[in-house]
Order: structure tokens, then sequence, then C-alpha cells
């Protein structure tokens, strides 16, 4: 009976925080296409070259770079110091996105080599939990689904300390950046950057949300595994 309490209460959490954080997926997309916009950012250098150029401003030029035409997703590898840039050549939203992982490749070594190393360790802990109830060879489901709970609260803090950090700082980065190299007029920096405070409006608050999702989502599962197995 208390797993299928538990499961209710992470079900009923989703909804609630869904409210009070105001998810709007579908208005961030929106916002992220706009071809006025879009025609003022071809006039920036190309991804890889845009990359280089933050990473020298940032005086951290070791970092691998490369694109990745399979995916729009980008993000920065710790563990071998890479940024993989997705297909967002198209989009005005590049050059806070690509701040925005070359400011990844700056924050604490430790921190970043710590979150790669417990978001696997985390994810395999889930894996064999769920492995072991569907075999009924698991002693103790409640202890292992509280370990399974502080495991969470470590792994959000730390993802949304290094997402947070980078998403509000990277505006900052790209305004400064547009405003040294000046291929863009005063008032189409004007217009960018607004942009940017509306994507982080709603994007900052949408990442939040998700990493609650997948930890409720991860414990509903284990919570039915428990009460089924």
């Amino acid at each position: 009976m208390e797993f299928i309490v538990i499961g209710v209460v992470a079900l009923v959490s989703v909804i609630v925080l869904k409210y009070v954080f105001e998810f709007k997926s579908k208005e961030l997309k929106k916002i992220g296409e706009d071809e006025e916009l879009d025609e003022i950012a071809k006039e920036y250098p190309s991804n890889v070259e845009l990359c280089k150029q933050y990473l020298k401003k940032l005086n951290h030029e070791k970092v691998v770079i490369e694109e990745n035409e399979a995916t729009q997703a980008s993000l920065y590898i710790a563990i071998t110091n890479k940024i993989s840039i997705g297909k967002i050549q198209e989009s005005y939203t590049r050059i806070q996105t690509i701040a925005h992982e070359c400011l990844h490749s700056i924050q604490d070594r430790k921190l970043l080599l710590f979150n790669f190393l417990f978001s696997n360790i985390y994810l395999f802990y889930f894996i064999v939990i769920c492995a072991l109830l569907i075999f009924k060879v698991l002693p103790y489901p409640m202890l292992f689904l509280n370990i399974f709970l502080v495991l969470s609260m470590i792994y959000c803090l730390v993802r949304v300390f290094l997402e947070n950090d980078a998403m509000i700082k990277a505006k900052y980065l790209a305004k400064e950046y547009m405003e040294e190299k000046k291929i863009s007029s005063p008032e189409e920096i004007q217009k960018l950057v607004a942009s940017f405070d509306k994507i982080n409006d709603i994007g900052i608050k949408c990442t939040n949300y998700m990493f609650f999702v997948q930890v409720m989502i991860k414990l509903v599962i284990l919570a039915i595994l428990c009460f089924i197995f």
C-alpha cells in the first residue's frame, strides 16, 4: 500500500509543479522561431568559428569542437573536454546556445566530472534496482527506494546548478560578443537579447521542471515494480 501512496504523491507533484512552473514547451519553441532574427544571425560566423571565438574570449581554447548534423542538441562533454554542436545553423538561438556550451567548459572541473560520473552511476543504480525487483531478489525494497531518493536529490542539485549557471550567463556573454564584433546594429542586438530574455525566462523554469519530472517518473516506475513484484 505504501508504494501506491508514493507513486500517487509523485504523480500529483508532477501535475502541481507543471502549473507552478508554468511549463510551456510549445511557447518556448515558438519564441525560437523568428525569421527576422534568423536573418540577423546569418551574418555571424559559422557555428564552429563562433564557438572558437567564444572560447578565445573566455581564454579557454583547448576545448575540442565538432558539429553533429544528426541532432539539434548541443552539449559539452566534460570527460573528453569536447563541445558537440547540433544542427542549429539556421536558428538565431545558436548565438546563445553556443555561448551556453562554452560556459559549461569553464565551470568547475571537479563539479563537471562529478556530474558526469554520478549521472551514470545514478542511471545504473536505477536499472539494477528495476532488474532486481522484477526478478524478486531485492531485500528491503523501501530501503533501496529511499536510497534512490537521496541519490536523486544529489543528481538534481548538481545538474540544476550547472544548467542554471550556464543559461543565466549565456545571454550576457552573447550580448558582450555581439557588441564587440559590431556585426549587427544596436537595435538588432537589442532585439536578439530581448528574445534571449524571453527564452531564458521560460527555458530555465522548463529545464528545472524537466529534471524533476525525470526523477519522479523513475520513482513511479520503482513504486509500481515494488507493488507488483
